[in-house]
């Protein structure tokens, strides 16, 4: 809990939640590293069964990329796990929407993480999105 109260201290301008009457629906929570200023890095995204299929994770993304906090930016990186099919078609879909490009390399091997559950942890994968033309960018909806 303590590192989400922190997110969302220090990563204000570039994390979101979404609610549906009085109900969370979904969270990002980004930030833009400080040796990539043209770069905000999406570390989690989260939508509640009642969000799911609706569009609301891209919306989300839509919501970060208009923010001031985010007027330079013009790549979004995220990293997946492999078996993450539902976020590997979320940043695929999101660079198709932005027309612009999905790279996908190895950021950190499986070997990395450990072996804490007796079970191997998958590597996961950098997604660099971009470049992003902010015209591309849809409007508030």
């Amino acid at each position: 809990m303590y590192a989400y109260l922190l997110v969302g201290e220090h990563y204000s301008q570039t994390s979101v939640i979404a609610e549906v009457g009085d109900q969370l629906a979904g969270f990002i929570s980004a930030y833009c590293p400080p040796e990539k200023p043209d770069t905000v890095f999406v570390w989690q995204v989260g939508v509640a069964e009642a969000g799911r299929g609706k569009g609301l994770a891209t919306r989300m993304l839509y919501e970060i990329l208009r923010r001031p906090a985010c007027k330079d930016v013009h790549y979004l990186d995220t990293t997946v796990g492999p078996s993450n099919d539902a976020s590997m078609a979320l940043f695929r879909g999101l660079a198709k929407k932005l027309d612009t490009q999905c790279e996908e390399d190895e950021l950190f091997a499986s070997e990395l993480f450990g072996d804490d559950d007796g079970e191997p942890h998958e590597p996961e994968i950098l997604f660099r999105i971009g470049p992003i033309d902010r015209a591309a960018i849809p409007e508030q909806d």
